[in-house]
C-alpha cells in the first residue's frame, strides 16, 4: 500500500473516531438509550466537529508518523488534535441557543476522553499487532538472554532487542531493591546480580548482557564474575560517552574481554596541560613500533604535534605503525626512521636533523627470562647504553623534555632486565643533576600492560585456541596490570607535570593473580577448567612472585593527579656517569656472571634470584 492510500485510511479512521466519540458520548450520558430529541443537534454537531477535527489533524501533523513506530511524539500530536476538537465543542456549547434541549455539559468530559482513547488506543493497538506479527516469531526463536541493569541503558537495550531475531530478553536483574519485582517493557526485573545463576537456570538462558554504560569498573567486574561462574557467555554495551556522542548504538554489543575484568576506571587527564606541552612541537619516540611506543604515538597525535619522529629497530614494527598513520591519521606528519638506540652516530644524525623538543624513550628489552640467560650483556647495552645515548643526544640538541619508560621490575630487582631498567633510571637522574643542558629528565614507572607483545594474555589466548593447557608458573604469582591506552595517557600526563629528575609511579590498582587471570580467560572463551586445564610450570629464571612499585628506601609524595605519585630514590653520585660509561665501553664478550656483578655494583638493591 502506498503512502497516500495509507494516509487516507488513517484520516478516515480519525474521522470515524469523532463519530464514535460524539455519538458514544450521548449514549453514555443517557445510559445507552437513544435520545431522539437530540437528533438534530447530534447531526449538526457531528458535521461541525468532523470539519474542525479534519483541520486539526492536519495542523497537528498526525500523518507524518508511522503507526508501527507510534510513540510519545505521536501521542503529543493526538493530544493537540483532541484539544482543538474539544475547544470547538466548548464554542458549540456556548453558542447553543436554538430550540430543543441543550447539549449535555457532560459531553465536555465524555467526548474528549473517548476521542483520545480511540485515536491513541487505535495507534497503540496497531503497533502492538504489527510488532507481534513481525517480531513475535523472531523473538520466540531468539536466544534467551538476561540483561544486567534496569536503568536507561537496560530500557534502551530491551527496546532494541525486541526487533532482533537473535535475542529474546527473558528477564533483567538490578541491585536497586526498589526496582526488583517490577517490569521493564514487559520484562520482569527478577532479582539482583547475585541471583543471576538462579535466573539463568530458571529461564534456561546461557547469555548475559551488561547494560550499565555508566557503572563503575568494580560493579562491571562483579557482575561479570557472577555471570562467568554461572557458565554464561557475557556481552557488554558501549560506554556512556560513546552512546551520548552518537558514535555507536546501544545494541552495538561486544563480548566482555579480560580488560573489563580488571575493574579499572577510565583514566582522565588534564588535556589542556598536555596539549600545551605537545601542540606544534616535534616529538621523537624510540621503540615507536612496540606496544607502548605505538600507543604513545597515537595519543600524541591527538594533540596536534608539528610532527612525530618514529624511531624503531624492527623494520616490520616500523612499517606497521607507519601504515597505521597513513590510513588512520593521514593529516599527521610522521618521519619513520630505522635506527638502533645503541648506535650513537645514527641517534646524533636523527636529533641534529629533526631537533625534537619532546623525547619519549620506550625502546627496551623487556622479556625477563630471555634476558636472564646468554643475553644479559645485550640487555645492559640496549636498556642502559641505549638510554644514555638517546638522553645525551636530547641534552646536546636542546630537547625540552626526555621521558624514560621504566617498569615496576626496576624496584628491588631480582632479574637482569629489572636491574638494567633501574640503572637506566639512575642514568637519567645523573644526567639531570650533573650534565650540562636544560633538558628535563623524567621517568615513568608502571607494571604490565594488557595485550603487550610477549605478555601473558596473548600467550593464554593462543594456548586456549590450541585446546590447552594454559601454563602458569606458580599458583601464587601476581602482577599489576593496566591497559595500553591508560598507560600511554598517564605517561603524557606525567611528562607534562614533571619539573625534572622525578620518578613517576602510576597507580596500578590491586595486583592480579595470574592463575585467576587464566581462569577468567578460559571462562570468557566459553570453556570450563575441565576442558582447558591449567598447568603450573615453576618460576622462570629471574622471575619474582610479587612485583613492587616502590623500593624500601623510597618515599612518595602526591601529585595533582590521583593516579600519579612521585618516588624519591637514593641520590646518585657525581662520579656515577663516568664510571658507568667506562663499564659500558667494554668491547669483548661479557659473561652473565660478570654482568650480574656489575649490576650489583651499580644498583646495590639488585639481588639476583637463584636459578
Amino acid at each position: 500500500m502506498n503512502t497516500t492510500a495509507r494516509s487516507v485510511l488513517v484520516f478516515l479512521f480519525d474521522l470515524l473516531a469523532v463519530f464514535v466519540a460524539w455519538v458514544g458520548g450521548f449514549l453514555l450520558r443517557f445510559n445507552f438509550q437513544w435520545p431522539s430529541s437530540y437528533n438534530e443537534k447530534i447531526i449538526v454537531g457531528l458535521g461541525i466537529l468532523l470539519a474542525i477535527h479534519a483541520i486539526a489533524c492536519r495542523w497537528a501533523g498526525l500523518y507524518r508518523g508511522m503507526w508501527i513506530f507510534a510513540s510519545l511524539p505521536d501521542l503529543k500530536r493526538v493530544l493537540k488534535a483532541v484539544l482543538v476538537s474539544s475547544l470547538a465543542l466548548v464554542v458549540m456549547l456556548a453558542l447553543d441557543r436554538g430550540a430543543g434541549p441543550a447539549i449535555p455539559r457532560s459531553l465536555l468530559v465524555l467526548y474528549p476522553l473517548l476521542l483520545l482513547a480511540i485515536m491513541g488506543g487505535g495507534r497503540a493497538a496497531w503497533r502492538m499487532w504489527k510488532e507481534h506479527r513481525i517480531y513475535g516469531g523472531l523473538m520466540a526463536a531468539g536466544k534467551p538472554v538476561v540483561i544486567v541493569g534496569a536503568g536507561t541503558g537496560g530500557a534502551m537495550l530491551v527496546r532494541e532487542l525486541e526487533r532482533s531475531p537473535d535475542w529474546r530478553v527473558v528477564a533483567l536483574v538490578d541491585d536497586n531493591p526498589s526496582k526488583q519485582g517490577l517490569e521493564l517493557h514487559g520484562r520482569p526485573i527478577a532479582g539482583n546480580v547475585e541471583s543471576l545463576p538462579r535466573i539463568l537456570r530458571d529461564h534456561k538462558a546461557s547469555h548475559v548482557i551488561l547494560a550499565m554504560p555508566s557503572a563503575a569498573g568494580e560493579a562491571l567486574k562483579h557482575a561479570t564474575d557472577v555471570a562467568i561462574r554461572a557458565g554464561a557467555q557475557v556481552f557488554t554495551v558501549p560506554g556512556l560517552e560513546d552512546l551520548m556522542s552518537g558514535k555507536v548504538a546501544i545494541n552495538a554489543m561486544r563480548p566482555v574481554d579480560i580488560e573489563d575484568l580488571l575493574g579499572r576506571e577510565p583514566v582522565k587527564i588534564d588535556s589542556n596541560h598536555v596539549k600545551e606541552m605537545i601542540t606544534g612541537k616535534t616529538a621523537l619516540i624510540t621503540g615507536a613500533g612496540g606496544s607502548i611506543g605505538s600507543e604513545l604515538c597515537r595519543q600524541l597525535a591527538r594533540f596536534a604535534p608539528a610532527r612525530l619522529v618514529l624511531v624503531e629497530a624492527s623494520e616490520f614494527a616500523l612499517y606497521n605503525i607507519e601504515q597505521w598513520f597513513r590510513v588512520q591519521q593521514p593529516g599527521v606528519e610522521i618521519i619513520p626512521l630505522a635506527g638502533d638506540v645503541k648506535d650513537g652516530i645514527r641517534m646524533d644524525e636523527v636529533f641534529s636533523t629533526w631537533k625534537p623538543q619532546l623525547v619519549f624513550h620506550a625502546a627496551a628489552y623487556k622479556h625477563v627470562p630471555l634476558m636472564e640467560v646468554a643475553n644479559a650483556w645485550q640487555a645492559v647495552r640496549n636498556n642502559v647504553l641505549g638510554t644514555l645515548q638517546v638522553a645525551r643526544c636530547a641534552q646536546r640538541h636542546g630537547a625540552e623534555r626526555f621521558v624514560l619508560i621504566s617498569t615496576d621490575k626496576a624496584v628491588n630487582p631480582t632479574n637482569v632486565m629489572g636491574a638494567t631498567k633501574r640503572l637506566a633510571e639512575m642514568t637519567c637522574e645523573a644526567l639531570h643533576c650533573f650534565a650540562e643542558g636544560h633538558t628535563q629528565m623524567e621517568m615513568v614507572r608502571f607494571g604490565n600492560v594488557l595485550g603487550s607483545t610477549g605478555s601473558v594474555i596473548p600467550k593464554f589466548a593462543e594456548q586456549i585456541a590450541r585446546g590447552g593447557p594454559v601454563t602458569v608458573t606458580h599458583p601464587d604469582i601476581n602482577r599489576y596490570f593496566m591497559s595500553i591506552p591508560e598507560a600511554a595517557q598517564l605517561v603524557l600526563q606525567a611528562a607534562s607535570m614533571g619539573q625534572g629528575g622525578e620518578i613517576f609511579v602510576l597507580d596500578m590498582g590491586d595486583p592480579v593473580k595470574i592463575v585467576d587471570l587464566a581462569r577468567n580467560m578460559i571462562r570468557l572463551s566459553g570453556y570450563t577448567e575441565d576442558e582447558i586445564q591449567i598447568k603450573f610450570t615453576g618460576l622462570r629464571p629471574g622471575e619474582k612472585l610479587y612485583e613492587e612499585l616502590l623500593a624500601d628506601a623510597e618515599e612518595t609524595r602526591e601529585t595533582p593527579h590521583p593516579k600519579l605519585r612521585i618516588a624519591r630514590s637514593r641520590p646518585v653520585t657525581e662520579s656515577f656517569l663516568d664510571e658507568l660509561t667506562q663499564w659500558l665501553a667494554q668491547t669483548g664478550p661479557v659473561s652473565d656472571d660478570d654482568v650480574r656483578a656489575g649490576l650489583k655494583r651499580w644498583a646495590p638493591e639488585y639481588e639476583p634470584a637463584k636459578h
